[in-house]
C-alpha cells in the first residue's frame, strides 16, 4: 500500500490524553508508538499513519487538511476555532471547564460583566460570554491560573477542572454552571469529504466502548428456570442458550451492561442460576 493512501490520524503526545488515547488505540487493533521520542508511526496492515502532536495544536493540523482525523479534547476543539468538528466521543478524559472567584464573593455569571477574567482558553470563554451579551477583560495565561487572583492579575478565572481541589486549595469556589463539559473527542476537517479509512476506524472504536461498557456473562440453569433468568438479562439480541450434558440444565452466553452487573448475578442467583461468570472484554462489535 502507498504512503499516500494512509489514513493519517493525530493523537495527543502528552497530558492526560495522550495515554488513554494510545490504549484505545491498541484496544481498537492499531500499533502504537513504543518510545514516546517517535513523532510517526505506520500501522502499513490497516492502512494508516499516526502522528503524535501537542493536543492543543491537533484541531489546527486537521481543520486546515493536513492530516484525515485526530483525538483532541471537546474544549481544546472549541478553543481553537479551527475549521474542524467533532466525529464521536471517546469516552475518557472527561473534565468541566468552569468559572472561579475568591470564596465567599457569590458571584453569578452575569456580574463576570466587565471584570479581568484568567483563562487558558480564551477562545472557548469569549465564545461563551458573546453568546450570552457579556464584555470582560480576557487574560490569557498558559496554565495555573488559579494563582491570577492572588497575584492581581484577574478578578476571576475559568478554568478546566476535574475534582475542583486545585482552586479550593487557591481559595477559590466554583460559581455558575459549566461553560463547558469536556471529553476526548475524535474530529475531523468541518465541510470536507471523508477520507477512506475514516468508517473503519470509527466501527473499531465504537466496539472498544462497547466493551467498556458491557460484560459478557455465562451460567448455567435448570430448564424450569430458564425463562425467568433470560427475563432478568436478556441481552442485546438475545441470550445464547446450549443444552448442557447434565439433564434439563442450559448454558447461557448473554452480554450484560457492566453497570449493574453484580446486582444483576444476585437477581439471577436467587431465580436459579449457578455457575455465574462475568468476562471482560477487549472489544464487541454490534
Amino acid at each position: 500500500m502507498s504512503t499516500e493512501r494512509l489514513l493519517r490520524i493525530a493523537v495527543p503526545n502528552k497530558g492526560a490524553l495522550a495515554e488513554p488515547a494510545a490504549a484505545m488505540l491498541r484496544a481498537a487493533g492499531y500499533r502504537q508508538r513504543t518510545d514516546a521520542k517517535d513523532l510517526t508511526l505506520i500501522d502499513a496492515d490497516h492502512g494508516v499513519e499516526f502522528y503524535y502532536l501537542r493536543p492543543r495544536d491537533i484541531a489546527v493540523y486537521i481543520g486546515r487538511g493536513h492530516l484525515d482525523v485526530g483525538i483532541t479534547g471537546r474544549d481544546m476543539l472549541l478553543d481553537s476555532g479551527a475549521e474542524a468538528i467533532e466525529m464521536m466521543a471517546l469516552g475518557f478524559g472527561g473534565s468541566r471547564f468552569r468559572f472561579a472567584a475568591p470564596g465567599g464573593s457569590q458571584l453569578t455569571v452575569a456580574d463576570v460583566a466587565g471584570k479581568r477574567v484568567a483563562t487558558s482558553y480564551p477562545g472557548l470563554l469569549e465564545a461563551y460570554l458573546d453568546e450570552r451579551g457579556i464584555s470582560a477583560e480576557m487574560v490569557k495565561l498558559d496554565g495555573a491560573v488559579e494563582s491570577a487572583i492572588r497575584l492581581g492579575v484577574a478578578d476571576v478565572v475559568a478554568d478546566v477542572v476535574d475534582t475542583g481541589t486545585t482552586l479550593k486549595r487557591a481559595g477559590l469556589e466554583l460559581f455558575g454552571d459549566a461553560i463547558c463539559t469536556s471529553e476526548a473527542v475524535l474530529i475531523r476537517r468541518a465541510d470536507a469529504e471523508l477520507p477512506p479509512g475514516v468508517a473503519g476506524l470509527e466501527t473499531r472504536l465504537t466496539s472498544v466502548l462497547v466493551a467498556q461498557n458491557y460484560l459478557m456473562m455465562d451460567y448455567n440453569v435448570e430448564q424450569e428456570n430458564l425463562a425467568e433468568t433470560i427475563a432478568l438479562a436478556p441481552g442485546v439480541e438475545g441470550p445464547t442458550v446450549s443444552t448442557l450434558a447434565k439433564d434439563g440444565w442450559s448454558a447461557v452466553r448473554v452480554l450484560v451492561p457492566r453497570e449493574g452487573a453484580h446486582l444483576l448475578m444476585d437477581r439471577l442467583y436467587d431465580a436459579g442460576a449457578r455457575g455465574i461468570l462475568l468476562t471482560e472484554l477487549a472489544a464487541c462489535r454490534l
